[in-house]
């Protein structure tokens, strides 16, 4: 007997506790979601800009110390390599809408608080001709206005693309 009420107080516990505990978890998962989202949103706004050629947009995803590097390789020896922004923005905002076209697939997203990062292969394109492809790996940081970009490394090749 004592047996039978431990076990239906169990019961009645998990009963109670399982969907509080399944609502919380609910409840994380839909605000990684949201938090995923506007990660995405941040780093498209940066290429919509490019697109665009609105250095505005193109800068207003990009912390004040964001850093651009790419990484490559040169007779055979590895090269890590910082690019200006201002320089990158200088580009932007000289190319005609719809020249600089880079364009992003399989893109994952990680979140944990005011921290993000995203790893997306991607193609580029000047106007409609390929130029290289390769892999963005972005870190973003979440400020009081919002997600920003602190960090861009990419890797670019002409080879191996799919195209």
């Amino acid at each position: 007997m004592k047996r039978l009420k431990t076990g239906m107080l169990l019961a009645v516990a998990v009963a109670i506790v399982a969907p509080a505990m399944l609502g919380a978890q609910t409840a994380a998962d839909a605000q990684a979601a949201s938090a995923a989202a506007e990660v995405r949103a941040t780093i498209d706004r940066l290429f919509d800009g490019m697109r665009a050629a609105d250095v505005a947009m193109f800068r207003s995803t990009l912390h004040p110390s964001a850093r651009l590097m790419t990484t490559s390789m040169r007779d055979g020896v590895p090269v890590l390599a910082e690019e200006a922004i201002d320089a990158f923005a200088e580009a932007v905002s000289r190319s005609q809408p719809g020249t600089l076209d880079e364009r992003l697939h399989d893109v994952e997203i990680h979140v944990d608080g005011n921290l993000a990062s995203a790893w997306t292969p991607y193609r580029f394109y000047l106007g409609e001709r390929f130029s290289h492809c390769g892999v963005n790996s972005f870190q973003l940081f979440r400020s009081g206005e919002g997600w920003q970009i602190i960090q861009i490394v990419d890797t670019r090749r002409r080879e191996g693309c799919g195209v």
